[in-house]
Order: structure tokens, then sequence, then C-alpha cells
């Protein structure tokens, strides 16, 4: 490289650093991503996910995680694609990686410490990962990455974390993806459809991932939760940095609309069945680019300059202060909501009320989630 790969990209989808000149709205919908999330878990825990077509409502909910990872592709490929639109300098990855290593890996280890601690003492099973291997390997976020994860390596309170194993992936393949976006193929200057072509082309390894997991047996069963099978999610968010730089608007009264519709669609068997034990091909890719338009639809109207109602609601103090402890909520969670089912409301698992567990787990785990925050959050 030429120039060092400086800018602040200090913004991320699963986390964040709070700055002054951050858009609200953005922190905002990052709270929306983690409810979604949680609640796909409570329909879980409560059977909720086998009532029909309100099952398969619930389990779409998943798409917290889709969000998230459209806005890390958003905030943090800009700083590049800033760099080569306006001649700033490019952000240097020495400090790029400090600044995401020191935000997420704090609150993540304390969480992690904490849940192996919990469960020293509540006696759930199946639980593989409780084991020293599998402390270790979900401490270095590299629990994804063996022939069967869900035997190997998963942990009962941190089912959630292979997420954020692939938002870390992303991370590490970030300024490589940029070098042979904006150096390599557009050459250090501004070429926007170029790069937009080079970004469809980067999508398309998603469902060619799905092609050759079917396929072939090339891959082992784990690799279904390895970064190129959602890749086209993080595609979706540096797509909306070029187009920012470009100048194109996204209205809400346009995207979000759309999105609902596209959920509905997808909230159908077409994207599979609750009771079936995998996807099929068809149901894979169906997923995987259904996820990315609605994810990249809800997130567009904010990150291309709309500040009518959407932006409002979003970036109103709630929601930014939710926003600005989501990744928290988003660690904490699971852990809590199985203590609020066995232990608080005292439900067999599959039991019981979706609203009520999902509320009674948002009441426990907000303090809990605050405190963490106040505790691991970088110091400037």
């Amino acid at each position: 490289m030429a120039a060092p790969w400086s800018g602040d990209v200090d913004q991320g989808g699963l986390e964040q650093v709070s700055r002054v000149d951050r858009v609200a709205s953005l922190t905002g919908i990052r709270a929306v991503a983690a409810l979604l999330v949680m609640a796909t878990h409570a329909a879980y825990g409560t059977g909720a996910l086998n009532r029909g077509y309100l099952g398969l409502i619930f389990a779409r909910m998943e798409i917290g995680v889709a969000i998230f990872f459209v806005l890390s592709g958003f905030l943090l490929f800009n700083a590049w694609v800033r760099a080569v639109a306006t001649g700033a300098v490019p952000p240097r990855v020495r400090r790029y990686a400090r600044s995401r290593v020191r935000r997420i890996m704090p609150a993540y280890v304390v969480t992690v410490l904490l849940v192996y601690a919990v469960y020293e003492f509540r006696h759930i099973t199946p639980n593989p990962g409780h084991t020293w291997h599998g402390l270790m390997r979900n401490l270095t976020l590299t629990q994804i990455y063996s022939a069967n994860y869900i035997t190997a390596f998963m942990h009962q309170g941190l089912t959630q974390m292979w997420s954020l194993a692939v938002e870390v992936a992303f991370y590490a393949a970030l300024p490589v993806l940029a070098y042979l976006l904006l150096v390599t193929l557009c050459r250090r200057r501004w070429r926007p459809t170029v790069l937009l072509a080079g970004l469809a082309a980067l999508g398309a390894l998603s469902p060619l991932w799905l092609v050759v997991m079917h396929t072939t047996e090339w891959l082992p069963n784990g690799a279904g939760l390895w970064l190129p099978h959602y890749l086209v999610w993080f595609v979706g968010g540096m797509t909306l940095s070029v187009l920012a730089h470009k100048g194109i608007r996204c209205y809400a009264v346009l995207a979000v609309p759309l999105a609902v519709v596209t959920y509905l669609v997808v909230a159908t068997p077409i994207a599979g069945r609750t009771d079936a034990p995998a996807l099929d091909l068809s149901e894979g890719v169906a997923k995987v680019l259904f996820y990315a338009a609605i994810a990249t639809l809800v997130v567009a109207p904010l990150a291309l300059g709309d500040t009518g109602w959407y932006s409002r609601i979003l970036g109103s103090r709630p929601m930014v202060w939710l926003g600005e402890i989501s990744y928290e909520i988003f660690l904490l969670h699971v852990v809590v909501m199985e203590i609020a089912l066995v232990s608080v409301l005292r439900w067999p698992v599959y039991t019981g009320s979706v609203v009520v567990l999902f509320a009674v787990t948002l009441a426990m785990t907000i303090p809990v989630a605050w405190l963490l925050h106040r505790w691991t959050r970088p110091r400037r």
C-alpha cells in the first residue's frame, strides 16, 4: 500500500464507541437489532416458534444479526471509501485493529468468564462447550471453527456468540477487502460504478458458498457459520457507504414499507420451516439474500440522509441510550433469559408467554448491561 490504511473507524455493528459526531439514529437502530435478537430467543425458549406463520414471524426476528452486520459494513468501510472519494488519509490498520480489540474484547471476556462461572452452579445439559477447551475457544472467538460447532464448543449461555465470531472475522478481513476493492480494482481513484460492481461480486460469494456446502463435501458442517456465508450482509452496508459518498438519498417512506413486505415474504417456508432440521440449498440462499435486502433497507434511510420521522424516532433519547448499551445487552441476554425462565418465572422450557419472558429478561438485563458498559468501555 502506498499510504497507510488513519481515519476514525471506531464505530461498528455489534458494538460501538460513542462519538460526538455520530448519527444518533444509527445508534438507535442498534437497539432495535438487539431487541429483535432477544425476541427471537424468547420465542424459542417458550416454544412459540412452532406456532405456524406466527412462529415464522418470531423466527425471522433473528434478522437483528443481519442489521448489526449491515451497520458494521457501512460504518467501518466508510473510512476507506472516504479516503478515496475525498483524498483523505486512509485508516491505519494498526489503529483500526487496536480500536476493535479495545471495544469488543473487555466486555466479551468478562461475559464469557461470568457465564462459565454461573454454569458451574447451573447444571444444564447438553452443554458441550462447558469444558476448559471450550472456554479457551470461546474466549478467543474461535469456537465456530470446528467440524461441528454445535456438538463441540457451543455453550448454552453463549449461543449467540457465533455471530460475534463472524463479526470479528469481518474485522480481520476488511483491510484486505478494502485494499482489493479500492487499490487493486479502483487503483486509488474514485470510481463508484466499478466499486459497486466489485461489491456485487463480493456479495455473490455468499450464495456461492452455500452452493459449495450443499453440493460438495469440500467444507465441514461448521462452515455454515463462517464469514463467507454472511458476507453479503456486510456488503449491504459497504454498498451504502459508496452510495452515501455519491450523494444518493433513500427515504423511509419507501424503504421501511418495502422492508416490512419483504419480511412478511421471508417469514414463509420460502426460507425454511422452524420444524425442519436444516435448510436445503434454495431455502438457505433465499434466507441469506432476503435478510441482506431487509437489513440494508432498514439501515439505508439512516445512512443516506433521511432526517424524517424514522430518523427522529430512532435518534430519540431512549433509543440512543439503549443503543449505547446494545452490545452489552446482546452479550448478556441469553444467560439472563435462561435464569429468568427457569429460576424467576419457573416455567418449563418451551412453555409460557413470549411477551412476559421478553419483558422480564429485558428488565433484568438492562442494569447489568449498563454496569458492564460503564466498566469495560474504552476510556479516551
